[in-house]
């Protein structure tokens, strides 16, 4: 009857001679199938920054009623190479610039005579990618009409998002091939041989390409923004680290069967429970994302969701065929046979190492637990002094011609030239809005600006002297908000890339606010199901928490000793917090679900320590795999994806080395059998 019900297990038909060839060939075709499905598909390329509630973005509704709505202005910013004043030929010479950039326009010369702009409109695409062919075009114009001695400069709102997204050309391919380079390089070193590690990569490569277009038909269809570089990094680094576990597990079945398919088969049951937890708390945690009111950080969630959705399929259903028809040859030149199990484990440098450090931290538990907490209450001091939101400056991690421009232009005019705040209002209230808005400190000027066609709205620039999304610009927005909005029958609202960033930054609070208690309440859960405990969710959730707040003290701190960044950017607090918990958890049901299983026969502490002396090579291994995955991030040109980058590949070595190894060991030789109440490991199943 036993063998019988063996035979039933779906791991068996997955690694049979026979139905191993069947599955990876359906497998293969299924995904080959849905690459046609949606080879086409295209995610929008809309990239909002604020609510779509926000005031900002209804000012923006608006603004497209208006004539010329297609248009928006750049500004040339022209100075001596020489950084003199500028000379009446060289006005002339910009003035002869006209048919060039389309406009009658004066040059308007800052006081000093030692800088000079030339505003001119530019049509604007649906995306930061068109405009950026539009404002490409204008620079190469200007390049070869330059006057001598002359430098030429365009910045402005529409050239920031064109710089933005000319960035990004090629940026994909990169992230892609240096996150290939670093899996592949750590599955050779983990797995000791020249082959094996072939196989997980190409599946896990085949699921992120395959999720890559998922993701856009999704978005596409549910419009749905979210920046594809971080799904394929969560697909890489998670779906290796799915493989890993398996293959270590199989690896270690090997020494003890003769049979490499039985083996397999053992080897995929025994950590599927373990890989199918971990996906689906990560998975949920993701989703608690579409309750976020920033647009990109809404559409990450289904998108993420969906991508670590196709890796586990890809990891359970895929990768166990491929590695039964390849065979036990695969681990070539380390072959694990019947017998050499515990000689093997007793040559195996590793294997003694993750056993000691975990004898001796459940020896002295308390004393562990206190270094342990010690170290990550030092890494969190990081916090202090770390402020969050970068002007548009600081966004990039590389120089681009419009932050040059800007820089250049606010050491002669007002900052806000760049950047003017617009007000829509009421056309018969037009005049008291400017009068409002000129009482404001830090207000240049404030004028009309147009009016739609039927002159029911009229359109209010106001320029102010700050620096755009500096404190100050973005203080001077709420007071903007506060007197506009009292002038009587007016309806106004303040809009423009500041405010857009004013609503962005509440947006972002709030989201943070809201997500990060979903996603402990989802962690707890699956780790209450999966233990059947109350006391050890809530404990390892207060660790990854404290945790979390340590990698990010130590990116925070990191990013302004070495790279120079004093503030992190608006999304990485909750991005990072929510990596950080969720593959925690990861790593935590890795660990515990084996103590849990050893400690049936062993008892709690005893088991812990073989749990850890088994999975401390693998979570590792894995961690370091999905550290230098998100490193991989720092590639990309913007901040915002380098300091997640930085924060969670700081995270997770923390997790692997410290928590994992250290704390949590030490928290269960503190609390003992009791740590799985009110359950009792006498209701657990055996094995």
């Amino acid at each position: 009857m036993a063998q019988t019900r063996e035979r039933t297990h779906l791991s068996d038909l997955l690694t049979s001679r026979r139905g191993a060839w069947v599955s990876l060939s359906i497998g293969l075709l299924v995904m080959i199938g849905l690459f046609g499905v949606f080879g086409g598909a295209k995610a929008p390329a809309r990239n909002a920054q604020a609510p779509e509630t926000s005031e900002s973005t209804q000012a923006a509704e608006l603004l497209e009623k208006f004539p010329g709505a297609d248009q928006q202005t750049v500004l040339v910013v022209a100075t001596r190479t020489d950084s003199g004043a500028l000379t009446a030929p060289n006005t002339e010479a910009l003035r002869a610039l006209a048919p060039i950039l389309a406009t009658a326009n004066e040059p308007v010369l800052s006081e000093d005579k030692k800088a000079a702009v030339l505003v001119t409109p530019i049509s604007v695409g649906e995306s930061n990618t068109e405009t950026a062919d539009t404002v490409e075009a204008l620079r190469t114009q200007l390049a070869e009409h330059t006057p001598k001695g002359i430098q030429l400069l365009v910045t402005g709102g529409p050239a920031f998002g064109a710089d933005v997204a000319a960035s990004f050309e090629g940026a994909d391919f990169t992230l892609l091939l240096v996150t290939i380079l670093i899996v592949a390089v750590l599955l050779i070193v983990t797995y000791r041989s020249p082959v094996l590690w072939l196989i997980p990569l190409a599946v896990v490569a085949l699921a992120d390409g395959l999720a890559g277009r998922v993701t856009a038909a999704a978005g596409a269809l549910w419009d749905l923004q979210f920046d594809a570089g971080i799904i394929s990094v969560l697909v890489f680094g998670a779906g290796t680290n799915y493989a890993l576990l398996l293959i270590s597990r199989y690896r270690e079945e090997l020494g003890t069967h003769e049979d490499h398919r039985q083996a397999l088969s053992r080897a995929v049951r025994k950590t599927a429970p373990a890989i199918l937890a971990s996906n689906i708390t990560v998975v949920l945690a993701l989703l608690t994302l579409v309750l976020a009111v920033i647009p990109g950080t809404h559409g990450l969630g289904v998108a993420s969701a969906t991508g670590l959705l196709i890796a586990l399929a890809a990891v359970l259903l895929v990768l166990p065929p491929a590695l039964a028809v390849c065979g036990r040859g695969i681990f070539w030149p380390f072959v694990p046979r019947p017998g050499e199990e515990r000689a093997q484990e007793t040559k195996k440098q590793p294997g003694r190492v993750w056993r000691g450090v975990a004898t001796a931290v459940v020896g002295k538990p308390l004393r562990s637990l206190v270094l342990g907490l010690a170290v990550l209450c030092v890494m969190a001091m990081g916090l202090v002094g770390t402020s969050v939101g970068l002007d548009q400056v600081e966004k990039f991690r590389v120089q681009s011609e419009s932050a040059e421009g800007l820089e250049l232009l606010s050491q002669h005019f007002a900052p806000g030239e760049a950047q003017p705040v617009l007000i829509v209002t009421e056309s018969s209230a037009a005049a008291a809005v400017v009068a409002a808005a000129k009482d404001i400190d830090g207000v240049v000027r404030a004028h009309p600006a147009g009016t739609t066609d039927d002159g029911a709205l009229t359109k209010v620039m106001v320029t102010s002297e700050y620096l755009p999304s500096s404190p100050q610009s973005l203080a001077q927005i709420g007071e903007l908000r506060e007197a506009v909005h009292a002038v009587p029958e007016a309806n106004a609202l303040v809009g423009g890339a500041v405010a857009t960033d004013f609503d962005a930054r509440d947006g972002n609070q709030r989201d943070f606010w809201l997500i990060a208690p979903l996603v402990l309440a989802v962690s707890f859960v699956v780790l209450m199901l999966l233990l059947r405990s109350l006391i050890a969710p809530v404990v390892l959730l207060i660790i990854n928490c404290v945790s979390a707040v340590a990698a990010i003290g130590a990116g925070a701190w990191l990013s302004r000793v070495l790279l120079g960044q004093d503030a992190l950017d608006l999304q990485v607090p909750l991005l990072a917090f929510l990596f950080l918990v969720a593959l925690g958890i990861d790593y935590t049901i890795f660990l515990v679900h084996r103590a849990r299983a050893e400690a049936i026969t062993l008892g709690t502490s005893r088991g812990m320590i073989e749990a850890v002396a088994h999975t401390g090579g693998v979570i590792t291994s894995a961690g370091l795999v999905l550290a230098g995955v998100f490193a991989a991030l720092g590639v990309l040109p913007l901040v915002t994806l380098g300091q997640l980058g930085l924060i969670v590949g700081i995270g997770v070595l923390i997790d692997t080395l410290l928590v994992r190894v250290v704390i949590v060991p030490a928290v269960f030789g503190v609390i003992g059998d009791r740590i799985w109440w009110p359950g009792h490991l006498g209701q657990t199943q055996a094995e």
